[in-house]
């Protein structure tokens, strides 16, 4: 059975420590941290162990930069490629489970003028296993995961689906890298969600949960019960880590999601 996480800007409350018991007191088995660049999360540290010693469970981190690792200028992929090796040490020294991040957002789409990137297919890959395979091996050494999250089409033109994502981390060859799924990417650019995580199951390391419109699950019109039923098949045991825009009041639907997802996989 799946377990359920909160970001932490979803939660009330000015420490972890607040907004850890709330996730609590709402239903949640822990907080999904988030990573700004400029080795914000590495200065954390201090907050972070503190929370740690306080009972916080934190067991992974989704990064939230302005560039990431399949950027078109080599300086910007460098900076991102770094910035991710420190979030996974940080995950890892306060025993979490690994750090998610895309191959890019909002750098590129073939479905919005104008239509063709400036760099093809064949460099789009060989950028991509480069980085999968250094952040990977850097992951390994510290014990934790990095995890690959397909974006749609209209916020990454390389990655998109669950199938594109475990053809790299086959090629890559490193158990240290996973997908991170998102169901609110999937309900756009999988054909069938259900039948998609079924035939990555190996792969799936992670899963984020927002609904059709990207609001809370149970706001829109996603079939929850194929898709949890769907994970459940594939062997999937980790958090289900919210993350979505809120409609309705705030605390209330943070507090409506995990009694939500378990009417829906039951």
């Amino acid at each position: 059975m799946f377990t359920t996480a909160c970001q932490e800007q979803l939660l009330p409350g000015d420490t972890l420590q607040q907004k850890w018991e709330f996730a609590v007191s709402a239903g949640y088995d822990a907080v999904e941290l988030r990573g700004k660049g400029d080795f914000h999360f590495r200065d954390r540290l201090p907050e972070l162990r503190r929370a740690r010693a306080d009972g916080v469970v934190m067991p992974t981190v989704c990064v939230d930069m302005l560039h990431f690792f399949g950027a078109f200028d080599e300086e910007l992929r460098r900076d991102a490629i770094e910035q991710m090796k420190s979030q996974l040490s940080v995950i890892a020294e306060i025993g979490g489970t690994g750090a998610q991040t895309p191959a890019s957002y909002g750098m590129f789409s073939r479905r919005l003028p104008p239509f063709t990137p400036p760099r093809d297919e064949a460099a789009d890959r060989e950028v991509l296993l480069a980085g999968l395979a250094e952040l990977g091996e850097h992951a390994r050494r510290e014990g934790v995961t990095l995890f690959l999250e397909p974006l749609n089409r209209y916020e990454d033109h390389m990655v998109n689906r669950l199938e594109q994502a475990a053809g790299l981390i086959r090629t890559v060859g490193l158990d240290s890298v996973r997908i991170g799924i998102d169901s609110y990417h999937m309900n756009i650019e999988e054909a069938d969600p259900a039948a998609a995580i079924v035939a990555a199951a190996p792969y799936i390391g992670h899963a984020q949960v927002s609904d059709s419109n990207r609001f809370q699950p149970g706001a829109g019109h996603l079939d929850w019960s194929a898709w949890l039923g769907a994970l459940d098949a594939a062997g999937y045991r980790g958090h289900l880590a919210l993350e979505c825009r809120l409609t309705g009041d705030p605390a209330e639907a943070v507090r409506s999601v995990p009694s939500f997802l378990r009417r829906a996989a039951a």
